[in-house]
């Protein structure tokens, strides 16, 4: 059986096979991230109540699925491979983060004489230089390191949880790290709103969340999904898909989950 799927595009580039790393066969051996809460926080907020008085609280922003984020990683790395596919990947001590076409996954480091290995099942990764082979059960992929970018960190986006962006219009989104509220930026900055949201999905596993609108007066919805994205003008490399529908329009793009700063 064939181990590719038919030709499919890539934002911004020329049309590219997907990777038969089927979704059920794949996350069969790969492990996800430890399940995270997917019910928004609740925590006091401003001074205490009086005794015998109400305690007033105020929502604080969810838990986002791991895999959104670079888990530590300093950058994200894009891999062009044969047959034609494209990988993004992330890698710290610890692990390495593998995202695709059909999802994201985890893989441990492993005994290798020379360069690097990381494997979950039968889900293999190695590395050396700037050459890559990546294994399943169903074939092998051999890869070529491409274009690499800095993951973004609290201190280039200040009280953000999530920025997310795309091209043609050009357009933003940024998730507070403090309650549920999001920012928008878009058609070249010629509109902006800071608006409320609910959390409508929250799949920890797949790495998927889909948010909407907590006002009745202002809808939309986002969908943010732990898969290879590729920015459509430059190229670089993003762990999520975003997906934005406002006002009859819909917008998408590539983000990025951002963890606090350490220290």
């Amino acid at each position: 059986m064939s181990l590719f799927s038919a030709r499919a595009p890539r934002p911004g580039g020329a049309p590219r096979l997907s990777l038969m790393l089927a979704a059920a066969a794949l996350v069969s051996g790969c492990a996800t991230a430890p399940a995270e809460r997917a019910v928004p926080e609740v925590r006091e907020a401003g001074q205490a109540a009086r005794p015998g008085a109400t305690r007033e609280v105020a929502p604080t922003a969810p838990l986002m699925p791991s895999l959104l984020f670079p888990g530590g990683a300093s950058e994200f790395q894009a891999w062009r491979c044969t047959p034609a596919q494209d990988l993004v990947s992330a890698v710290t001590e610890e692990d390495l983060r593998l995202w695709s076409a059909h999802g994201a996954y985890r893989l441990s480091p492993a005994v290798v004489a020379s360069g690097s290995r990381y494997q979950q099942g039968d889900l293999s990764f190695w590395a050396k230089g700037d050459e890559a082979m990546v294994e399943s059960a169903n074939g092998r992929l051999d890869c070529t390191a491409e274009l690499s970018r800095d993951a973004l960190t609290r201190r280039q986006r200040p009280g953000v949880m999530f920025h997310g962006r795309g091209n043609e219009p050009g357009w933003t989104v940024s998730l507070a790290h403090d309650e549920p509220e999001l920012s928008l930026v878009l058609d070249y900055g010629e509109r902006e709103a800071t608006l409320p949201y609910r959390v409508t999905e929250m799949d920890n596993g797949a790495g998927r969340v889909t948010l909407a609108s907590g006002r009745a007066d202002r809808p939309f919805t986002l969908e943010l999904e732990a898969k290879a994205c590729f920015d459509s003008m430059s190229g670089q490399p993003f762990p999520a898909r975003v997906t934005l529908t406002i006002d009859g329009e819909t917008y998408r793009g590539c983000g990025q989950g951002i963890a606090p700063m350490e220290g």
